[in-house]
Formats: C-alpha cells, sequence, structure tokens
C-alpha cells in the first residue's frame, strides 16, 4: 500500500530558492507514487500547501517540473561518481567508492533512484536525453581515468567505462529489488571485487610505471 502523504497546511512565503526546493521535494514523492501521467499538479500544489499559481510561477508545466526533478537527480550521481574517482589515487579503492555509490544512491535515495531508472516517460525526448546523460557522463568520467593509467584508447576506455558503470547501477538495482540477503556492505565488497578483477588485469602505463619507481 502506497504511503499517505499528509497535506501540508498553506505555507508562509519563503525565498524563492526555497520554495522551489519544497516544490521539488514535494513533487518527487507524487510522481514515484503516482507515476508521471497519473500525477497532477493540482494535487502537488495541495500536498505544498500552495496555489497553482504559485506552482505555475515556478514551473510552466508537469513536463518542465518533472525534468527539474530528474536533472536534479541525475546531477546527484554523476556528482557522485566523480568524487568517488577523486577520493583516493588507489584504483582498487577507486573502483569499490564508486560501487559504494551506485549502492549508497540506491539504497539512500530510492525515491530519486527510481525517477531516475524507472521512470514512466522514457519515450519522451527530454527525459531520455537526462536518463542517458547519467551513464554517458559517469562513463566519461571513469574512461578518463582509464585511458590516463592504461594508455588505452579513447574506445577502447569508453568501452570499459561503460560496462563498470552498467555492474554498478545494474548490480545495485537488482540488490535492492530481488530484496537480497546480502548487506549493503556485503554487495559491494563482491561487486568492488568483480569489478577489480577485471580492470585491475590491464596493466599501467610505462610512462606511470616509470614515475612510481623514481
Amino acid at each position: 500500500m502506497s504511503e499517505v502523504i499528509p497535506l501540508r497546511p498553506r505555507t508562509s512565503r519563503l525565498p524563492r530558492t526555497a520554495r522551489r526546493a519544497q516544490l521539488l521535494e514535494v513533487a518527487l514523492k507524487v510522481f514515484v507514487e503516482q507515476g508521471y501521467h497519473s500525477a497532477s499538479m493540482d494535487e502537488i500544489a495541495e500536498r505544498a500547501g500552495v496555489s497553482k499559481p504559485v506552482l505555475y510561477q515556478h514551473f510552466p508545466g508537469k513536463l518542465d517540473l518533472y525534468l527539474a526533478l530528474l536533472e536534479t537527480s541525475c546531477d546527484t550521481v554523476i556528482d557522485g561518481v566523480k568524487t568517488a574517482l577523486a577520493s583516493t589515487t588507489d584504483n582498487r579503492k577507486r573502483v569499490k567508492a564508486t560501487m559504494e555509490l551506485w549502492y549508497d544512491y540506491v539504497a539512500g535515495q530510492g525515491e530519486a533512484f527510481r525517477l531516475v531508472f524507472e521512470s514512466d516517460l522514457t519515450n519522451d525526448p527530454s527525459v531520455r536525453e537526462q536518463v542517458d546523460r547519467v551513464i554517458e557522463e559517469s562513463a566519461a568520467a571513469i574512461a578518463e581515468v582509464i585511458h590516463e593509467d592504461t594508455g588505452l584508447p579513447g574506445a577502447a576506455s569508453h568501452l570499459l567505462a561503460v560496462s563498470l558503470v552498467g555492474m554498478g547501477h545494474v548490480g545495485a538495482r537488482n540488490w535492492l529489488s530481488a530484496d537480497s540477503s546480502l548487506t549493503r556492505d556485503e554487495a559491494v565488497q563482491l561487486a568492488a571485487g568483480l569489478a577489480w578483477r577485471g580492470i585491475g588485469g590491464f596493466p599501467r602505463n610505462e610512462e606511470d610505471t616509470n614515475q612510481g619507481d623514481e
């Protein structure tokens, strides 16, 4: 049974950025609970405790609101991948940190995760573009590290990076949806171990090796 979200009382005037954030928070719950097509701007306004004109001041239409949510969720994932890669220069730890990012995002931000990867509006080009952006920009950041460390051509680095991204988000989604008996840490260890045994088999390029011997 879906969680019943209580209606909020009419709220006092907020700064524009704070109001926008509040509207996005409420809209996320409504979209995840009902799906894009069933959700209505009337209900979002009512739950947020604002009038429809106020809602439309921030978002001209339902699709604009949905895309704003989607963009924010996608940025969270992409920024998380970049942060994980920058957290250490040890590549084995980088792999683990990146896998942790996917499992933490799926388990800790389930609503936002479902908005990105389980959208009922993926046939819309603007929505599909945002969903694809998560994969492509996450892979681009990983491919850059692979290329720098191994000297592999760009196309090869990109393919490996996309494969790692797929392993991360598909594995994490399955772990969550299947109600696995594995804990989050156990799942991360398995995924990171598998990923490292693959990517770790590619030798560092000679320039990096020589620099490391100096």
